[in-house]
């Protein structure tokens, strides 16, 4: 595949470089959608690997290291969205010596990349009242991966046994869209007119909640969540969702589910946090994540080449190259 071209560099610019070293499975980082970072300029140009201050390596796309000279003081990045589990050289303490910096959707990692949606989608959300549930099915699922290290399609299959359940992805498909296809949108607007929506991850993982879990809260919706042990840290509110792994299998949640959808009392308790707004742990969550990570790193990158440029020096691990 051959690269974009970088945009024009003048001769003169002395901001620090940021070097996409590899692809981003299969496809190249936008660097025009980075052109508004003025702190670094942004490379995919492996010319530029021995000027870089910062080389970022997509982890589950990286081949090999071996050959590759780091410079003294280059700053390596391991940057990931996708879990450990899937890709474990995430979790591989040798392997992930060779870097300095880690943007992952682990809170540890130096530069956090959750998949938290925007804090106005969310105002957005208590402004507006919950959507009228007119599906002839209580419960919805968008999902066309295949990949499944959480054992949730063959929960799945079971628990459709079980509840009348409308699957509008790939996998499992009993449902078309009645309207034109316009992405994020269309889903969300398809999934407020159900009361119930799988969200079950591909695999396990401290940390590892996505829009999976996000969506449904933005349609207006109550999720029914498999994945992170850790997500009630991430929900918006307490009682705003039902967490799949607190049933024994697909039949005790499919009877819950069944008696919620003839108890509107019992259905609304799981609104009730729309009352009283964002927990607080939430809103510092999402103040967290209300930048753009790599406008975090560019500033990283940057302060960095201010301290070394005033006599400071940055310690450097063994890969590191004089």
């Amino acid at each position: 595949m051959s690269l974009p071209p970088d945009p024009p560099r003048s001769a003169t610019d002395s901001r620090p470089i940021v070097l996409f070293y590899n692809d981003f499975f299969g496809r190249q980082p936008d660097l025009q959608s980075l052109a508004h970072i003025d702190s670094c300029t942004f490379s995919t140009d492996r010319q530029t690997l021995s000027a870089a201050a910062a080389v970022v390596f997509h982890i589950p796309s990286v081949r090999q290291l071996k050959r590759i000279r780091k410079r003294r003081g280059q700053l390596w990045v391991a940057w990931s969205m996708e879990s450990e589990v899937n890709y474990p050289l995430l979790a591989d303490k040798r392997f992930m010596r060779n870097f300095d910096l880690t943007m992952t959707y682990q809170r540890s990692a130096g530069v956090w990349c959750p998949y938290l949606p925007d804090k106005s989608a969310f105002e957005q959300l208590l402004a507006t009242p919950v959507p009228a549930k007119d599906a002839d099915a209580p419960l919805v699922m968008f999902q066309s991966a295949m990949l499944d290290r959480s054992g949730r399609n063959a929960y799945l299959v079971e628990l459709m046994k079980h509840i009348a359940m409308h699957s509008y992805g790939g996998f499992l498909k009993n449902r078309t869209l009645a309207v034109p296809d316009r992405g994020g949108q269309t889903k969300l607007s398809v999934i407020a007119k159900y009361k119930f929506c799988i969200g079950f991850e591909n695999s396990i993982a401290l940390d590892y909640v996505t829009e999976k879990f996000f969506d449904p809260f933005l349609a207006g919706t109550v999720p029914v969540y498999l994945g992170a042990p850790n997500v009630e840290m991430f929900a918006p509110g307490e009682s705003a969702f039902i967490n799949a792994s607190n049933f024994s299998g697909p039949q005790e949640l499919a009877r819950f589910l069944k008696h919620l959808d003839g108890d509107d009392a019992g259905y609304r308790h799981y609104f009730k946090w729309r009352e009283h707004g964002l927990s607080a742990h939430f809103v510092e969550l999402l103040s967290a994540a209300s930048r753009d990570p790599f406008s975090r790193l560019a500033e990283l990158v940057a302060a960095r080449r201010s301290m070394e440029a005033g006599g400071w020096r940055w310690p450097w691990n063994r890969k590191s190259q004089s």
